[in-house]
């Protein structure tokens, strides 16, 4: 299985100008598209996880890392 990369763009709730990047790694044989369509729990998970932080963008990277939607 190839991982494919969830990646979160974050900033504090408190102060949105504090933003970083956060990485998910999904292990799964499917392709971009069941990634975007598992997101949202995992999103919903990581926003549970950390209060402080507010999601503000996401995207999903295939395992050749050129590949992002």
């Amino acid at each position: 299985m190839n991982p494919v990369d969830l990646v979160l763009t974050v900033c504090l709730a408190a102060n949105p100008d504090a933003c970083r990047t956060e990485h998910i790694y999904i292990e799964q044989s499917g392709s971009i598209v069941q990634c975007m369509l598992r997101a949202p729990g995992y999103i919903a998970q990581w926003t549970e996880d950390h209060p402080e932080f507010e999601v503000v963008r996401w995207k999903c990277i295939g395992p050749n890392r050129e590949t992002a939607i």
